[in-house]
């Protein structure tokens, strides 16, 4: 039976349709915020997947460019694999959601989001965090919800939720919180610097909009929630960790993971599951958990040891940070590039500067096609943590660690203005035991120094970890969390930033979330680790950007015509440009607004270029003196071309002091003259002469 529920989401109608649409899903929602909708599904399968010990939750983003009136570019005409957007709106989805279903359920479950219409001013990629919420809180599948999302902007020092498609154009800040009813599930944020207590209201402002939406969503719980069904239990038995630990006693498994070598814990707990193999050899039931029951008993002993004893498995203080160090120009002819190492986490970032032209274009679900000219990428291959498996491109891990990291140093790079150049970092994980995408941020921010880019302050990024006890306070946050810390605790809180604020927030937990005194700890915690890392490691090994590109890096002119005169730089169908590029060897780019950049690496053909630009858009006065190629000749006199697409005459009498009674006499095809503008003559044409120019 069809229902439609409404409410007013930051000043505009947030709208539920309940059973009007894909009846056949365990619970779907059609999402309608302004004239943005988006169809979100929650399926899920009878029986669990067999032979797995994890939740098999796949959530989908579908972006259809109908919603906005385009047809997909390219020779395809439909849309392709996920975008970029796309796969970092999954992610955002599935981190608030995925601790809310049973640690022992194993059963497929899908979320779909499918974005039918696009209204610019109201986020598709919210209405589909709220659509998914929804989906899954009236269906019977099992779910401990339901959660509420809200997107948080600055404006002129205001807070402002759910901003506007012109609100976030000067936003200062671009924060989203997913809540459940009483406690933060999810942040997520970019920003210019904010200062920490700012960002602190923030998320709290936007936890207290997000209980008026759970008010909301439980009103359509009420009436259209199905009952949750039942589920076979995937949880280790209570007997084998008993037999466990009859054979390998806590202080046995203690000894095997407190050490700070990462292979030699791996180790030590190959022996161990060697010695209960052995022991459980009849028993098929439990051998097929083994390796779920070791997992757990390890992360039993682990959060132990830190909450109870205070002890950190490689032996740290608790707000200690493990050894640092950084290293600048390590790879030869590239553009930039920095190494900076954290215990047994290193990640290599290297710098690649371009023309504006190889800016990335981007055809999604904006009123426009829109570019971006700084691009951060990262690569996490199977040795960095000494497996192997084959390479299949980026996975969303990947395109998520580099968003991150492209987030955190935006707020700080140059404009266009200041350096005309697209940037390209490339974050090489060499080796991984926590927190690599942190890592990245210090190297990246370094590697641009290193190259010459102007950034405005070097940015240091670090991970918080949590483990938590039976109550609301009992707790310990944990200063940059190594591997172990992170799969047996219960958050990892990465921060980003520079001395004056934050630019990035990611915080992932494993919980039902997290009160203000945790959050605000954490957030104090890394920015005293983000001090210590700017002040003692990355600004000891280079303290500004250098002063020029490097050697092998693009030099780039800029100069300023008159808008009119793009038309005459180009030339018909762009024969002028193509030739001034061709005869120079660098790469032009024109803006609409006349701003042209030049591009190349020998500085005499990129002044050369200049030189021929400034004659074509130069409005001539008698007087000026050129030179040039007699490029015709005519009974009458000579065409000369002084620059690409331009070219003046001159008459049989301007061509000597002395009388010349055939053009040929003096001037011969492809010769370089040089000549004197007379102005134009009665048909508009330039007129030279050779004879009156000065020796």
């Amino acid at each position: 039976m069809f229902k439609k529920f409404e409410m007013n989401l930051a000043g505009r109608t947030l709208r539920v349709d309940v059973g009007r649409v894909a009846k056949q899903a365990n619970g779907a929602a059609l999402m309608h915020y302004g004239e943005t909708v988006v169809l979100s599904t929650a399926t899920a399968s009878e029986k669990p997947r067999e032979g797995i010990d994890f939740f098999p939750l796949s959530v989908e983003y579908n972006e259809r460019m109908y919603s906005v009136g385009k047809i997909p570019g390219g020779f395809n005409k439909r849309e392709g694999k996920a975008s970029e957007n796309a796969v970092l709106t999954c992610r955002v989805i599935d981190r608030p959601m995925r601790p809310l279903f049973p640690k022992d359920y194993r059963n497929d479950v899908t979320l779909e989001n499918l974005v039918m219409s696009v209204d610019q001013d109201c986020s598709p990629e919210l209405t589909a965090m709220l659509g998914a919420a929804i989906a899954t809180a009236i269906s019977d599948i099992p779910f401990d919800g339901p959660t509420a999302t809200t997107q948080v902007g600055l404006v002129d020092g205001e807070l402002v939720f759910n901003p506007t498609a012109a609100q976030k154009e000067v936003s200062e800040m671009e924060l989203t919180v997913a809540s459940t009813r009483d406690k933060v599930i999810m942040i997520e944020a970019g920003a210019k610097e904010v200062p920490e207590d700012k960002m602190i209201e923030a998320i709290f402002a936007a936890h207290a909009t997000n209980q008026e939406v759970i008010k909301f969503i439980d009103t359509i719980v009420a009436e259209c929630g199905r009952e949750k069904h039942t589920y076979t239990s995937c949880a280790v038995p209570e007997e084998l960790f008993a037999a466990i630990k009859e054979i390998v006693p806590p202080a046995d498994m203690e000894v095997a993971v407190f050490t700070d070598e990462k292979q030699v814990r791996e180790a030590n707990i190959r022996v161990i599951k060697d010695k209960l193999t052995e022991s459980f050899a009849d028993n098929e039931e439990w051998l097929a958990v083994l390796d779920e029951a070791v997992y757990q008993y390890q992360k039993k002993t682990v959060r132990k040891m830190i909450l109870k004893d205070h002890k950190r498995p490689d032996g740290r203080a608790i707000d200690q940070i493990r050894p640092l160090s950084a290293e600048i120009d390590i790879i030869p002819r590239v553009h930039g590039s920095a190494m900076f190492t954290r215990g047994q986490t290193q990640i290599c970032t290297v710098t690649t500067l371009a023309p504006l032209s190889e800016s990335q274009r981007i055809d999604g679900l904006d009123e426009a096609e829109t570019s971006k000219r700084y691009m951060h990428h990262y690569n996490f291959p199977s040795y960095s943590v000494g497996e192997t498996r084959p390479s299949r491109g980026p996975g969303r891990r990947e395109i998520g660690h580099g968003a991150l990291a492209e987030r955190a140093l935006l707020p700080v790079l140059p404009t266009e203005e200041e350096f005309p150049y697209a940037m390209r970092t490339v974050s090489e994980t060499f080796e991984s035991n926590g927190s690599t995408s942190q890592a990245s941020i210090c190297a990246s921010s370094m590697s641009l120094m290193a190259a010459g880019v102007p950034i405005k302050a070097a940015v240091a990024g670090i991970s918080a970890g949590l483990v938590t006890g039976d109550t609301d306070d009992d707790y310990l946050v944990l200063t940059d969390i190594q591997g172990l810390e992170d799969f047996f605790g219960d958050m990892d809180f990465k921060v980003a930033g520079t001395h004056k604020g934050i630019t990035a927030i990611q915080m992932d937990i494993k919980i039902h979330g997290l009160t203000r005194p945790i959050i605000e700890e954490a957030i104090a915690t890394t920015k005293k680790a983000r001090t210590f890392i700017l002040d003692e490691v990355m600004n000891k090994c280079i303290a500004e950007p250098r002063a020029e590109v490097g050697a092998y890096a693009p030099k780039i002119i800029q100069m300023q015509i008159d808008p009119a005169k793009i038309g005459e730089v180009v030339g018909q169908r762009g024969k002028t440009i193509n030739t001034i590029i061709e005869q120079t060897g660098v790469k032009i780019d024109i803006t609409d607004d006349g701003r042209i950049s030049i591009c190349g690496v020998d500085k005499a053909n990129m002044e050369e270029a200049q030189r021929i630009i400034t004659i074509i858009v130069t409005d001539f006065e008698a007087g000026q003196i050129f030179e040039g190629k007699v490029i015709s000749i005519k009974d009458f006199g000579a065409f000369i071309e002084f620059a690409p697409g331009k070219e003046g005459m001159v008459h049989i009498s301007k061509l000597s002091k002395e009388r010349v009674n055939k053009v040929e006499d003096v001037l011969s095809l492809g010769q370089i003259v040089k000549v004197v503008c007379l102005g134009k003559d009665k048909m508009g044409r330039i007129s030279f002469s050779m004879k009156d120019v000065a020796e």
